[in-house]
């Protein structure tokens, strides 16, 4: 629980790949005429698509949180001492 809330993107990043890996396999049966390779190719794109935006994410939040808030508060508390 401590690492969720120090990164609670990764999760997020998680459950999407989960869901659409699930998504993507429902579908796999009204695939069409697309090859099984190429239909499976799509699935890993989008997951680790999903995955890779959700940590971008949980980085550009925590590098908010570390130079923009942080010294924020910093700053408050210097100016009431």
């Amino acid at each position: 629980m401590r690492k969720v809330k120090q990164n609670p993107f990764v999760p997020v990043g998680l459950a999407g790949f989960f869901a659409i890996v699930g998504y993507k396999l429902m579908k796999m049966r009204s695939r069409g005429d697309t090859k099984m390779s190429v239909h499976l190719i799509h699935m890993r794109v989008a997951a680790q698509g999903f995955v890779v935006g959700a940590m971008t994410v949980g980085v550009l939040y925590s590098m908010y949180k570390d130079f923009i808030v942080k010294p924020r508060e910093e700053e408050k508390t210097a100016a009431n001492k």
